[in-house]
């Protein structure tokens, strides 16, 4: 990814680390270190695109989201309109804490954020946390579904500003 936006990723990372120790993230795919065509995305071409698997909590702990061959790397999990998957929930407060952790992290990096693709259906549980309330008018999400759902991750597309 971008240098820039790699150290918006990173800054994020560490102001989490220090106020949420026990929230867990994990990161999904960036793009090739050479940039170009990273299949089957149609963005992540440029070093300006990031997925996020979405946290989640078990049994009311955080905990990372299963990642293994045998799920796509996290990718072939799938979440009903509440954020269920089994004994999985998504941990929308902890989507917004990331959310914002970027964007103070951009802006340390002249780097803000373009857009997030995150599943239309689930945004409003987003929006009604008390940290996502304010993120709607804050970053651009999409309206629409794209063409894979985004329930398991949320893809972020950042913008250099400087």
């Amino acid at each position: 990814m971008h240098d820039r936006v790699r150290d918006t990723v990173l800054g994020a990372y560490r102001q989490l680390a220090e106020e949420h120790p026990e929230l867990v993230f994990v990161y999904g795919e960036t793009g090739w270190p050479w940039g170009g065509r990273f299949r089957p995305h149609r963005t992540h071409q440029n070093g300006l695109s990031v997925d996020f698997m979405v946290p989640v909590r078990k049994d009311a702990r955080s905990v990372p989201l299963p990642t293994h061959p045998f799920n796509k790397w996290g990718y072939a999990i799938s979440f009903d309109r509440e954020g269920r998957s089994g004994e999985l929930q998504i941990d929308f407060e902890a989507i917004a804490a990331h959310l914002h952790a970027l964007i103070a992290a951009g802006r340390e990096h002249g780097v803000g954020i373009e857009l997030v693709v995150f599943a239309p259906d689930l945004q409003q549980h987003l929006f009604d946390t008390e940290s996502g309330a304010e993120l709607r008018d804050k970053i651009r999400f999409n309206v629409n579904p794209s063409w894979v759902r985004h329930d398991d991750h949320y893809h972020v597309d950042f913008r250099l500003e400087r």
